[in-house]
């Protein structure tokens, strides 16, 4: 699959980093996130990206190669975000970004929209989080029981629609409490329902025993990230 300008930085940073050996680990940028969940996408899906950071994906998907972005507001065929001079008014996803067509994009009905979600027809979902836990759990949509958030919205039916959920989402808060954990403590949006999640920090794997990490960032090592996460890794089985 063809590499963008961010997959080529991405590759420069490891090298850099392994040439440095005690050189400090560099947590990804939003857009080296969004590049590496857009590398992992296989051709012909289609894919839900939810508000927030995962809208950012759309941007680093080669037009040679054919992925389907939906949003729940009723766009089938997103391409990257517009420039300033390009931006169509009348064309934008669930967050209310301006947003292109892809050749072949529609629009449709609200309705028609969830009912492709609720089908099963979507391939993927890539939500933010603020927790997940190690058996998939996810809360995404509220940090305590009297959160001013009106609802869970869309966010559970593509949690329980899509044929599979990954979460993008920084690996620890501001202040650095981990948002990987052994049980969410927030309001949760699913149960069991993360497959994969993608952080600043590493790509990490819900399997049944657990977080099993399959990526990390530059110069990092397990145990750094074992430190920056409250629930138990495991390395990746060969």
């Amino acid at each position: 699959m063809p590499n963008t300008a961010i997959d080529t930085a991405i590759d420069t940073a490891i090298d850099t980093a392994g040439k440095a050996g005690t050189a400090e680990p560099k947590p990804l940028s939003r857009p080296q996130m969004a590049a590496r969940v857009a590398r992992d996408i296989p051709e012909g899906w289609y894919v839900n990206l939810g508000i927030g950071i995962p809208t950012a994906v759309a941007d680093h998907v080669p037009l040679d190669r054919e992925v389907i972005f939906h949003s729940e507001n009723g766009v089938l065929g997103i391409g990257p975000a517009p420039a300033e001079a390009d931006i169509d008014r009348w064309l934008i996803n669930a967050g209310k970004q301006y947003v292109t067509l892809r050749t072949g994009g529609s629009y449709c009905h609200h309705a028609d929209s969830f009912s492709m979600i609720r089908g099963g027809h979507l391939d993927l979902c890539v939500l933010g989080a603020f927790q997940v836990a190690d058996n998939g759990d996810i809360a995404n949509w509220a940090t305590s029981d009297n959160d001013t958030a009106p609802a869970v919205g869309g966010a559970m039916d593509l949690a329980a629609g899509a044929k599979r959920l990954w979460v993008m989402m920084e690996h620890t808060t501001k202040d650095g409490t981990a948002k990987l954990v052994s049980k969410c403590s927030y309001p949760l949006t699913a149960l069991g329902a993360v497959k994969r999640v993608y952080t600043n920090l590493a790509v990490i794997d819900v399997t049944p025993r657990g977080f099993e990490v399959i990526d990390m960032a530059p110069g990092l090592t397990l145990e750094a990230l074992q430190a920056r996460t409250e629930a138990k890794l495991h390395p990746k089985q060969t």
